[in-house]
């Protein structure tokens, strides 16, 4: 389960991990408001969908329209609201339909001395949690783990005992921050690495992490995903979970208790069993096709299941 920008960093600030101030807005006035109660001389009004690269998105209505931007007034503030909301933002990650934005956040300015990268992911290799960082913040983790892998600076932390300090410490002078910032970091990670543990995350990741000019960590940006065979335990979670970001078609699944995952094919795929549903699909790649979807109904299927499954396959315009 993925949560908005927004959302994530409220369970930053509530779990102690420092974040800048910033005001949720569903209309143009509402964001010019925020941009005043913000009180500063810059503010950045980002766009709030379940994707990346939003900096660099475009809208479709707006081509030269930015999904995040920085505004120095209210009317300005407005302005731009007035262009995103309703709009279709399309960035990398969301693909040509792009997605639409009805929800901006406002965020204070502020003074940036570097950007960095952060995330954390479940290794399976390691068996546990892995803490990634790089210096190169603002870019695709891809394309730095591509071109300049030597800047990537990972480390594994206990699940139970979380990271310790001399761990949080060695990364910040890997990264040659000074003594302030490595104390920030102190603070800062294992904080977060404690988030990441308590909330069963499949991956958090912070793009750009900053480091202020008077040597403070903030969590610029938040993306968080949620391990779904977890949230029988966390209750108040999936009261966060916007369906409205979801495909359709895999949220009327995971509602008949199926496996579902929506591809760009033209055979339709309803298989009993996640291994045999994955060598059907590398069966009709090997002979040429182009499957349209992974459909697991799993080996109990119910009537309604199956149903339900075929309901789901037979909605898609390309099968």
């Amino acid at each position: 389960m993925k949560i908005h920008e927004y959302q994530a960093k409220t369970l930053f600030r509530s779990a102690g991990v420092a974040v800048p101030e910033g005001i949720v807005a569903k209309s143009a006035d509402e964001v010019a408001s925020a941009y005043d109660s913000l009180g500063g001389d810059i503010a950045v009004v980002k766009s709030q969908i379940h994707a990346g690269g939003r900096g660099k998105g475009r809208f479709k209505e707006h081509p030269d329209q930015p999904g995040v931007v920085l505004v120095r007034s209210a009317d300005e503030a407005r302005e731009n609201a007035e262009r995103m909301l309703g709009s279709t933002l399309v960035t990398i990650q969301t693909g040509d339909e792009g997605k639409q934005v009805n929800t901006l956040f406002v965020e204070q300015g502020l003074k940036i001395a570097r950007e960095l990268y952060l995330g954390i992911v479940v290794d399976r290799e390691v068996g546990g949690p892995v803490l990634i960082m790089s210096s190169e913040g603002g870019m695709e983790i891809e394309e730095v783990a591509k071109d300049h892998p030597e800047k990537i600076l990972t480390d594994p932390f206990d699940l139970n005992a979380g990271l310790f300090p001399y761990q949080a410490r060695k990364l910040a002078y890997a990264l040659g921050f000074d003594k302030t910032a490595v104390r920030s970091a102190e603070k800062f990670l294992p904080k977060l690495c404690k988030f990441f543990v308590d909330n069963d995350c499949s991956m958090t990741e912070i793009n750009p992490l900053v480091l202020t000019e008077d040597g403070q960590l903030l969590a610029l940006d938040a993306k968080v995903s949620f391990d779904d065979n977890a949230m029988f335990r966390h209750k108040d979670l999936l009261e966060l979970r916007d369906l409205s970001e979801e495909d359709p078609a895999e949220v009327q699944a995971g509602e008949a208790g199926l496996s579902y995952v929506n591809l760009d094919g033209n055979i339709g795929c309803l298989v009993n069993g996640a291994g045999l549903a994955m060598s059907t699909m590398d069966l009709i790649k090997l002979h040429g096709g182009e499957p349209a979807n992974f459909l697991d109904v799993g080996g109990g299927a119910k009537t309604h299941q199956v149903k339900a499954a075929l309901e789901i396959i037979s909605k898609d315009p390309n099968v």
